[in-house]
């Protein structure tokens, strides 16, 4: 069985098949044209080109920047604005004459590590995306949790918990709230903490390298987001308990905070201590577009 997964960047549309096994039998990738219209006519293209190349037809899911709303079918949230209040998964569905299945990219990551990742066999895995944003998404047996109203896993735009004193009600955020993790716990926000103690803009892994040097600004900025990030994940364990985190993004490549998380969490988790597991995505930027797939059986 094919099962082809489509993940819908906010600068890129990819295409995969997968085999039965989970092997790639194809990958394409256009630019996201910035255009509503033009994003259906490129998915199509994109689908009829990587089943050619996989030898048959497959079952068709979508991971997408934002979520649909249960009530009225509508785009939401989504980076690529053009998305938002239009029927995305209804028109899909018509331009391509098939059905589609349609998730959240956060959700898509935590299925697909959950699946034949970094969570397999796990009974719960809670996706902790922290790149230029900050996203979430669970999976419990196999199953992604989108919640009554498809916002199960949203955690970029809960408020830091724990703030200390110098932290509240920390910065404004883009969704019109005060100190929600997306600005906080980002790469983004790594940069912004830095720039505010050394006056400097650098990059995210400039800033990492500053720290294993031994730069002063450098390690208190790395300090204060493993710090903050670590509180963030104390309260998932305090209400969800996963078996695993599972980190996507560019700063899950940072080593060093997989050693540092445990022992922050355990300090603001209700018992004193989270005996789960936090690992790194196995399948690394090729997550969201396998979860994709996955979203039918296999």
């Amino acid at each position: 069985m094919i099962q082809i997964g489509i993940d819908f960047g906010g600068t890129k549309i990819e295409a995969a098949a997968l085999a039965s096994d989970g092997q790639f039998l194809a990958r394409l990738r256009v630019p996201n044209p910035g255009n509503y219209e033009h994003a259906i006519r490129d998915i199509r293209d994109l689908i009829a080109r990587a089943e050619s190349k996989a030898g048959g037809v497959g079952t068709i899911g979508v991971g997408t920047p934002g979520s649909t709303n249960p009530r009225d079918g509508r785009m939401r949230n989504a980076n690529a604005t053009f998305l938002n209040g239009r029927t995305f998964h209804a028109d899909l569905a018509a331009a391509l004459g098939r059905d589609v299945r349609m998730a959240n990219d956060a959700n898509c990551l935590a299925l697909s590590e959950a699946v034949d990742g970094a969570a397999a066999g796990a009974c719960s895995a809670f996706a902790v995306i922290v790149g230029t944003g900050v996203g979430g998404g669970l999976v419990v047996d196999g199953r992604i949790v989108e919640g009554a109203n498809g916002m199960g896993g949203e955690w970029g735009h809960v408020p830091l918990p724990w703030m200390t004193g110098a932290e509240y009600p920390g910065p404004a955020c883009w969704c019109g709230q005060h100190g929600c993790l997306d600005m906080l716990v980002s790469g983004t926000g790594l940069q912004k903490d830095f720039a505010a103690r050394s006056g400097e803009a650098v990059t995210g892994p400039a800033i990492v390298a500053a720290a294993r040097a031994g730069a002063r600004h450098a390690v208190a900025a790395l300090n204060a987001y493993v710090d903050r990030l670590g509180r963030a994940m104390a309260m998932i364990a305090n209400i969800v308990d996963p078996d695993v985190f599972v980190l996507g993004g560019g700063m899950s490549n940072v080593a060093e905070i997989y050693d540092a998380l445990p022992g922050v969490i355990d300090r603001y988790s209700f018992g004193g201590r989270w005996e789960g597991r936090i690992v790194a995505a196995r399948w690394g930027d090729s997550s969201g577009v396998r979860g994709a797939a996955r979203l039918w059986p296999g």
